[in-house]
């Protein structure tokens, strides 16, 4: 058990061994450091000089430990150049310390820091044979690792010069690494003497305990195996304060050399004598000669009899190199009185048994793994980890932090589930992708993304396998490494944002029939937007209708969204999908410049398409979509998080209208109404299909968007002719984004949306053309172009032919826009009212009834004394020229002397 103290004559030896000793040991030392010196009085001032000028101070960084993502409690991944788990002095078996200190330091509570018979020995050795060697106390290994891992720590490429080669990072790191630990001749013992400085100083500064588990904590135990805790789950998959003797033996062997007496490779780590690493058991059972000295010790107790043969080859089966180190350690235990004879015996027989357990590091063990991808390009990409990349990978591998992600497992296993179930991984001849993302409207918080490829980094897997990918199809060229994807119809939502805000109406009436795309205006590129008249069709062929923006809406037109975006500009449209956090998959602006902009031929992230709609489910503010809720270190400080704000994008009466608009798509006869949970929660919703090769369903209660995407990587594969579980591969939207959705209906709940603004659904009153006379094709034609719809009423008795229309209704001067207006065509069988005005009475009687009218009545009179006795005809109602029926009451207006 170690001992917590240091005796006077340790610190005094341990000073004065390498700065004064005696005038003998001074010598020695002088003689050791610089041989080529007569051993003299000044050759010993000399080294002391050396020695007394050296930085005595070592500043203990902080280790470097793994940054761990969280999902609520659960640990999401971890990422790490060293997996070390730090312990407490108490959380370590003492049977380890036992381990370490018998076999690298035995005399370590007795010294100040040196072992000056140890340290001597590996000088004049080193004096000897020109290199250095062992012969370092704990205390100086910890030196040496606080020293390997700063320069770990700090390691960068570097660019090519005039005089030196361009150099990786690992290379970089091998080189500060060599210059740490194995420098040869001055350089040798200068680094040397300054480990010795160091490591008196630290005892100076902190307690043996406290040297003892800085070492422990530090130290490498093979590849990315840091710390004794790390090591012990790792090889034995039991914590530090579980090891057993053998273990811990076996483990404080592998310090002096870690890679090569690691127990975690194939057949063992046994080196032969060209240093491949191999299996050195014979066929026949036997041992070969190369490693019978590596475990002698097992020989010695076979031929004393303690042991049998057949325990000796078990035991050294497949790990004898490994197996020869461990002997040395427990026989250095039990000369130190650490443990018994006995002990020894039962721990040297036993076979080394490992049960590794792989750490978990990185994104493909992650139960979200491209959600955790798209957290690791965060923080790659955001200065608060960092100004530079390079301190942005140091500090996700290297800091220990604590992120804090916005992950709810309970909507990520749903959504992925849904995923696995509905959505093909991949399809044959062609390249298919989909995702889901799960936002919560109220503060951009990214609840889930699901992808239905296989995570993996392996470049070549995913580019033979179409299965598998390392693309985050839900995000950008940033964050992920897509360039989205065509966002069809759901894009018409910043067209219809603008239209509201400009304050027309949802119930304007628009020409929406198919034809020649209109001109339409951008004041920041340019007016010639379409001016080549490009016809843009509807999808599957639909002639299109005269309507309001929330038929279009409802139906997903594209030509009545055309209509709508030719009385708007387009860079306002722009400006609308910039303020709702939308870009192109690469973050350039969207620029609007062409008419097929409006119905969606850019390509967006699904995460910026669903926060846009969040903003309308939040009324209007607009949050930033993000990933990470909050950072600490690795002492649970706080630390700055990336930055991510809400904000005002539209008027709170702007985005209840416009939900009312997107709850038609929701409903029946809506184009999304096959993905509405129908659970009692209100939902917003809008579709959207690019060329049949992309598709989207779009929906959102107040509290949780849901955006799902399914269409081609790359290529044209139409989407509408191809099948799965034997639907259409173009409905595998709504399925996935109805289940996900109802999910966190349950979770989350929702409110009603408010009702529309008054004003933006207001009927807006427009002038009315008369087109009796018109031919019913012109006629439709004029009250389509004023905003109007038409329809063909019966025939009247008229005497224009079929092709003409006899009466129209209603008939004033104005009515309301989008109203639908009734033609009525002639028979060809009606009476032409005449022209009466001036005759008396009993004439005007007499003409209409000579024209075949036979309902006659007085109509208005009007009283004048200067009028005929018989009174005088002023008009008829229908008027002169009407043609109509002959049995149609007619009605003469007059002036009389007396109307009574």
């Amino acid at each position: 058990m170690p001992e917590n103290k240091r005796t006077a004559n340790g610190v005094l030896g341990g000073i004065v061994g390498l700065v004064g000793l005696s005038a003998a040991a001074g010598v020695l030392v002088t003689a050791a450091v610089t041989p080529a010196i007569a051993v003299s009085g000044a050759a010993a001032n000399s080294a002391i000089s050396i020695f007394d000028s050296m930085p005595d101070y070592l500043e203990i960084d902080e280790l470097m430990l793994p940054t761990t993502l969280w999902a609520g409690d659960q640990v999401l991944a971890q990422f790490f150049d060293q997996n070390r788990s730090p312990v407490t002095f108490d959380q370590v078996a003492p049977v380890m310390y036992d381990a370490v200190l018998s076999s690298e330091d035995p005399r370590y509570y007795q010294h100040g820091g040196i072992d000056l018979i140890g340290t001597t020995r590996a000088l004049l050795n080193n004096a000897a044979n020109g290199q250095t060697q062992g012969g370092s106390s704990i205390s100086q290994q910890y030196v040496k690792n606080v020293l390997v891992q700063r320069c770990e720590r700090n390691a960068r490429a570097t660019e090519a010069t005039d005089t030196q080669p361009a150099q990786t990072r690992d290379e970089v790191l091998r080189a500060c690494a060599t210059e740490a630990i194995q420098a040869e001749g001055v350089e040798g013992y200068q680094r040397k003497l300054q480990e010795m400085r160091y490591a008196i100083s630290l005892e100076k500064r902190y307690t043996k305990d406290e040297i003892l588990l800085g070492y422990l904590n530090i130290a490498n135990f093979g590849g990315t195996t840091y710390g004794i805790d790390a090591a012990a789950k790792y090889y034995f998959s039991v914590p530090a304060s579980q090891l057993s003797v053998s273990q811990s033996a076996m483990l404080a062997g592998m310090v002096q050399n870690p890679n090569r007496f690691r127990i975690d490779l194939p057949n063992g780590s046994i080196f032969s004598a060209d240093g491949t690493i191999g299996y050195n058991k014979a066929p026949d059972g036997s041992i070969d000669d190369v490693d019978r000295g590596s475990i002698q010790g097992l020989y010695t107790l076979l031929d004393n009899g303690e042991i049998t043969q057949e325990q000796l080859l078990t035991a050294a089966d497949g790990y004898s190199a490994t197996k020869g180190r461990q002997l040395y350690v427990l026989s250095q235990m039990e000369e130190t009185g650490k443990i018994t004879h006995e002990e020894y015996v039962a721990a040297a027989i036993e076979p080394i048994t490992p049960q590794i357990t792989q750490p978990s590091q990185g994104c493909a063990s992650s139960a979200a793994p491209y959600y955790c991808q798209y957290v690791v390009a965060t923080i790659l990409d955001d200065p608060a980890f960092g100004e530079t990349e390079e301190d942005r990978v140091r500090a996700l591998r290297q800091d220990g932090l604590n992120i804090y992600t916005t992950l709810d497992l309970r909507m990520q296993d749903v959504a992925q589930t849904e995923m696995n179930e509905r959505a093909p991984q991949s399809m044959e001849n062609m390249k298919f992708g989909s995702t889901a993302v799960n936002i919560e409207a109220k503060t951009g918080r990214v609840l889930s993304i699901a992808q239905n490829t296989k995570f993996t980094q392996d470049g070549e897997l995913a580019a033979n396998d179409p299965s598998y990918s390392s693309i985050v199809f839900a995000g950008d060229l940033d964050k992920g490494g897509s360039i989205g994807f065509s966002a069809g119809s759901t894009f018409k939502l910043f067209t219809l944002i603008d239209w509201l805000e400009t304050g027309h109406s949802l119930n304007e009436t628009l020409n929406g029939r198919v034809g020649p795309a209109p001109n339409m205006t951008n004041s920041c590129t340019g007016n010639w937007v379409n001016a080549s008249k490009t016809r843009i069709n509807n999808f599957a062929r639909d002639p299109g209708y005269v309507g309001t923006p929330m038929m279009f809406t409802r139906d997903s037109l594209n030509t009545g969204y055309l209509a709508m975006a030719a009385e708007l500009d387009m860079c306002d449209i722009a400006k609308v999908a910039k303020k709702l956090g939308v870009t192109n998959g690469r973050g350039q602006d969207i620029t609007m410049a062409v008419a097929n902009n409006v119905i969606g031929s850019d390509n967006v992230s699904p995460i910026a398409m669903a926060g846009a709609y969040a903003a309308v489910a939040n009324g209007g503010t607009y949050c930033q979509p993000k990933v990470i809720d909050r950072v600490t270190d690795n002492k649970g400080g706080e630390r700055a998080a990336p930055e991510r704000t809400c904000s005002a994008a539209m008027s709170p009466e702007v985005a209840a209208t416009a939900a009312f608009a997107l709850q038609g798509v929701m409903s029946r006869g809506g184009t999304g109404q096959s993905a509405n949970p129908g659970d009692g929660t209100e939902v917003i919703g809008k579709t959207g299909t690019h060329e049949g090769w992309q598709t989207w369903m779009i929906e959102s209660s107040t509290n949780v968007t849901t955006a799902v995407w399914v269409g081609n990587i790359e290529g044209e594969v139409d989407l509408f002719s191809r099948y799965f579980q034997g639907g259409r591969l173009a409905d595998v939207r709504y399925g996935l984004a109805r289940s996900i959705q109802q999910t966190a209906d349950e979770l989350y709940g929702g409110d009603d949306f408010p009702g529309p603004s008054a004003n933006l659904i207001r009927t807006i009153q427009r002038d009315l053309p008369n087109v009796v006379g018109q031919s019913l094709d012109s006629a439709r034609s004029t009250l389509e172009r004023a905003g109007f719809r038409v329809s063909i009423g019966e025939p009247i008795d008229s005497t224009s032919g079929p092709d003409t229309v006899a009466a129209q209704s209603p008939s004033g001067s104005t009515a309301a826009a989008g109203s639908t207006i009734t033609l009525s065509p002639g028979n060809g069988e009606g009476a032409t009212v005449p022209s009466v005005a001036g005759q008396s009475l009993p004439e005007a009687t007499a003409t209409l009834q000579g024209a075949g009218f036979t309902s006659l009545s007085l109509g208005n009179c009007v009283t004048q004394p200067d009028a005929p006795d018989q009174g005088q005809a002023t008009g008829t109602n229908p008027g002169p020229g009407t043609s109509t029926n002959r049995n149609t009451p007619i009605a003469i207006d007059v002036i009389a002397k007396n109307c009574g």
